[in-house]
């Protein structure tokens, strides 16, 4: 998990994953995109690839390079339990707070009163 943290700390890298979403890309292809030299573009690759966010394929001459979000999946994971809970379970849980009032004053009301007598 670390590994992939690291790897999209680089707004470069996070742009390349970004452009992978669409479909495999060459290097090439990728390299045209963005104002710094080739070189460059291969080391951040590398990096992406080491991490397992990318997949790299020879085709004739070109490698290409396909997204692979799994890692993203263990990541994302971790991150939600700093989350805001989500609307379904903000409501759930409102719904389950009302049922156990509901609950209290049911109870509170049908119990019997010290003679022994039912309030209503």
């Amino acid at each position: 998990m670390d590994e992939v943290a690291a790897a999209i700390a680089d707004p470069v890298r996070r742009e390349i994953l970004v452009l992978l979403r669409a479909g495999p890309r060459s290097a090439g292809d990728l390299a045209g995109r963005f104002p710094i030299s080739r070189p460059a573009v291969s080391r951040h690759l590398r990096v992406l690839r080491d991490s397992g966010l990318v997949r790299d394929e020879l085709v004739g001459r070109q490698r290409f390079y396909r997204l692979d979000p799994a890692p993203l999946a263990r990541l994302t994971e971790w991150l939600a339990q700093f989350g805001e809970p989500s609307g379904w379970a903000h409501r759930l849980d409102a719904l389950e707070t009302e049922v156990y009032r509901t609950r209290r004053e049911r109870q509170a009301r049908d119990a019997p009163d010290r003679t022994g007598e039912m309030t209503a």
